[in-house]
């Protein structure tokens, strides 16, 4: 006795560590928490690498540290400025002009996109050009010669010239030198699309290209090796840009990247991010699962103990050590798995960014480690800690000291953490909240329905005439009430996670790829005039292009709104102040795009005062439904009433406008025309007849853009597979856990009723039926709340419109069913094998 009293919590938290993993009780946690560990940290560790890499690369795809972009030559007090802080700086401008051929080589004009460069361009990155095209690049310093020109090897395809020959721009004459293989700062306007051509400045005067009228981009960049210094120059520039008397001045970002990559990059992370929470929220089910099940195996264990003299606290103490050192150990374990596979994703998605990805930071380190000791702390102990108050009398007494549900308080405490951690994990709230409150709702419905179900069962099985094995099972199924509940919410919970995972891959990843489908149109064309559009459609056909988006185009400005005049300085963000400083590209139809979709007032046909506004636009310069804008085109004022708003998908490569007029024409507004379409497969010479055919034309090629969104659509949808097995292990491991949370209780009553002469093969059925049946009904109801999350996370998360297939709960139960039985056969297997007399003489 008096040794048991002086046992400390470590000495015996360290004994029964030692014991019960020995036992193989703890086998079941460790998998659990190390499952959501790895899942979370692996997304965690590319993450993290992903974003530092990106941060890191941000100044050379800007082309500097700082950069101001402005309409109109930068004043030279900017310069000043960086000069007196010791800052490098450079100036570059960038506008449209035509690229011509000269006459001995067939005179052929394109429309290209100038970039006038001095000495030290560029200040971040690297400039690569070749000699030629088809010949291995390599790096430079230096920019154009004077009287030389570098360009796109596109370019040379276009006007059919070659490297040594000359190119006519305005009034000048260039010898073209090199091919520009890469270019770190060019973006991804709407001119970037157009082909490269670079020349020196000291030569742009003679050219006659700049004047009064010229839309020209001028971009100030400078670059300093100390980031105090920088961020000195940053905040002043930004200061002197946000004066009212600045027009048409800004700080450039990265927001001009190609917004189709950018919303790739991003649901990339969000599909990576869902399935690591889900193999979190499958893991606290199966922790919470398993500690129950690890207590109730411990309560004469904890009686004798108590008898032996070891006080309550020494006891509790003593299972938190234990519990924490496993969830410890689950979580390095998790952690260091967790690195080892973000390697698998780092190969799976290369190329998002070009260069090695720097080291990953702690943060996903500590991450993990949070999250496998909050799964322990809020899931693993509240019933394992009831083992201290598991009275003496329980030696003698069997029926006494039996485990008591979790109070709200503890349970409400635990769950909140979880959630918090998760929703940090999922590094997005509407994703994070989704699927936490989405998995929260569905316990309560499956808790709900089961209580309906145990009550149903009760009243409409017949005993009298009901098969004697479908008897057995509803009086077990009904007896345990309670239990009956939690079990078919825990398996529910397990296939609700399957489920979802299953339409994540399938249907989700099919609408994803449908946002970007393979046969997106390829080609943009712009500046078609209306005398050109009857044949330009027709040479469209007679290539066997069918399908093809065809608007008319107009440029304007928004004046007024609701009569008062419109000023940048009253808007608040940098975006609405451009945005009503530019020009619109409007257009009129009679019907609404069918890529488009109405989301607030409605579409009518030939509404001579109506408007439809892209609602993004709406939302950014406060406009609502009813309101009136002036928009001036060529000098005449349109004013129109807002009857309408329409949701734009901007990466779906189709003709989209921020405003249109809902009818058939404008004759009083000049208008050109605007086109996309897929370029007949295997006419090389198409894009070149028809820039011949149509001079003025601006031709746009997506083709490569495209291909690059469906390259990183595959690499991604692969890397979602590979991440889908730990989700998958994970609910395998639910419902395991779940089947097996009840062997002891199986194994007593089969006892008695082998006692009392049931036969193995009735008792095989019993077990078969209430597992069908158990699984059968979670797998439903699971089915239809996950394409209710599904739906959610598709228009919230990912944003695009996703229809759960109508089968789905058909197959849900089916599938639930299957893998109840499956689990019941593995987890429960032998207990009919188990001798009569000794289990009912350990429940005794």
């Amino acid at each position: 006795m008096a040794s048991a009293l002086s046992v400390t919590s470590w000495s015996l938290g360290w004994r029964t560590l030692w014991r019960d993993w020995r036992a193989g009780e703890l086998r079941l946690l460790l998998v659990a928490v190390t499952l959501a560990v790895a899942a979370l940290t692996a997304v965690g560790f590319f993450a993290d690498r992903l974003q530092n890499g990106l941060h890191r690369d941000a100044r050379a795809l800007i082309g500097g540290d700082v950069v101001v972009a402005s309409d109109h030559e930068v004043p030279a007090r900017f310069a000043e400025r960086a000069q007196a802080l010791g800052l490098r700086s450079v100036q570059t401008l960038v506008f449209p002009t035509m690229g011509r051929a000269p006459d001995e080589q067939g005179g052929a004009a394109r429309l290209v996109a100038l970039k006038v460069v001095a000495p030290g361009y560029p200040l971040r990155g690297s400039l690569r050009v070749a000699p030629s095209p088809g010949v291995p690049d390599a790096p430079t310093d230096a920019v154009p010669a004077p009287g030389t020109t570098w360009v796109d090897a596109a370019l040379l395809a276009a006007l059919e010239l070659r490297v040594g020959q000359d190119l006519w721009l305005g009034d000048s004459r260039f010898r073209i030198s090199q091919v520009i293989a890469l270019e770190p700062d060019r973006g991804a306007g709407f001119m970037s699309f157009a082909p490269r051509v670079m020349i020196h400045a000291d030569d742009l005067a003679a050219t006659g290209l700049v004047q009064p009228a010229s839309r020209i981009t001028w971009r100030f960049a400078v670059a300093g090796d100390d980031d105090q210094t920088v961020r000195a120059f940053a905040d002043w520039a930004d200061t002197e840009v946000a004066r009212p008397d600045v027009r048409g001045m800004r700080l450039e970002s990265l927001e001009g990247g190609s917004p189709q990559m950018q919303q790739t990059l991003t649901r990339a992370e969000k599909f990576l991010n869902l399935v690591a929470l889900l193999a979190a929220l499958l893991s606290a089910v199966a922790v919470a699962i398993a500690a129950r099940g690890f207590a109730q195996r411990h309560l004469d264990d904890c009686a004798m103990l108590r008898v032996l003299g070891v006080s309550q606290p020494v006891m509790a103490r003593a299972y938190a050590i234990e519990f924490l050192l496993v969830g410890v150990a689950a979580s390095v374990l998790g952690v260091a798995i967790g690195y080892a596979v973000h390697h698998v994703f780092v190969w799976l998605l290369a190329g998002l960014v070009e260069t090695a990805l720097p080291a990953p930071s702690v943060w996903p380190v500590l991450l993990g480690m949070g999250m496998g000791l909050t799964l322990m702390v809020a899931f693993g102990l509240p019933p394992v800690l009831q083992l201290a108050r598991v009275p003496p009398l329980r030696v003698i007494r069997r029926e006494v000291g039996q485990l008591r549900p979790a109070t709200l308080a503890v349970l409400g405490l635990g769950v909140a953490g979880f959630a918090v951690l998760l929703i940090v994990a999922s590094r997005d709230l509407v994703l994070g909240g989704i699927a936490v409150g989405g998995f929260a709702v569905a316990v309560a419905l499956f808790a709900l329905a089961g209580w309906v179900v145990v009550r149903v069962l009760r009243a409409s099985v017949n005993e009298a005439t009901a098969p004697r094995a479908l008897v057995l099972a509803t009086r077990q199924f009904s007896a345990r009430p309670v239990f009956a509940v939690v079990q078919i919410s825990a398996l529910a919970v397990g296939l609700l996670a399957l489920v979802l995972l299953v339409l994540l891959r399938t249907d989700l990843i099919a609408s994803w790829r449908s946002a970007t489908p393979p046969d997106a149109p390829d080609r943009i064309v712009i500046n078609i005039q209306p005398d050109q559009a009857a044949p330009f459609q027709q040479t469209l056909q007679d290539a066997g292009v069918t399908r093809y988006d065809w608007y008319p185009m107009i440029r304007g400005r928004l004046v007024a709104i609701n009569g008062q005049a419109t000023q940048p300085e009253r808007f608040t963000t940098d975006r609405a102040q451009r945005l009503v400083e530019r020009e619109f590209n409007l257009s009129h139809a009679v019907d609404m795009p069918s890529h488009n979709q109405i989301t607030g007032g409605q579409w009518t046909p030939q509404e001579a005062d109506g408007l439809s506004v892209e609602e993004g636009l709406a939302k950014e310069l406060g406009l609502q439904l009813g309101d009136r804008l002036g928009f001036d085109i060529s000098g005449q004022l349109f004013e129109r009433r807002i009857t309408s708003l329409r949701k734009v998908d901007w990466g779906s490569m189709r003709v989209n406008f921020f405003v249109i007029f809902p009818v058939s024409a404008l004759p009083e507004a000049p208008v050109t025309y605007i086109t996309a379409f897929r370029a007949p497969a295997g006419d090389t010479g198409f894009d070149n007849a028809l820039v011949r055919a149509f001079p003025n034309i601006t031709h746009v090629d997506l083709s490569q853009t495209i291909a690059q969104v469906q390259r990183v659509l595959g690499q991604v949808i692969r890397a979602v597979e590979f991440l889908f097995g730990f989700a998958l292990v994970a609910g395998l491991v639910v419902l395991l856990a779940t089947i097996t949370a009840t062997r002891g209780e199986r194994e007593h009553e089969f006892a008695v009723l082998r006692a009392l002469g049931a036969r193995s093969a009735l008792l095989r059925q019993v077990q078969r039926i209430e597992l069908l049946g158990v699984g059968a009904l979670a797998g439903f109801l699971a089915s239809l709340v996950a394409m209710a999350v599904g739906w959610a996370l598709a228009r919230y998360a990912f944003q695009f419109a996703w229809q759960p297939p109508l089968l789905v709960p058909v197959a849900g139960s089916l599938t639930g069913g299957v893998l109840a039985l499956v689990a019941g056969w593995w987890g429960l297997r032998g207990i009919l094998q188990t001798p009569v007399m000794q289990t009912l003489r350990e429940a005794a």
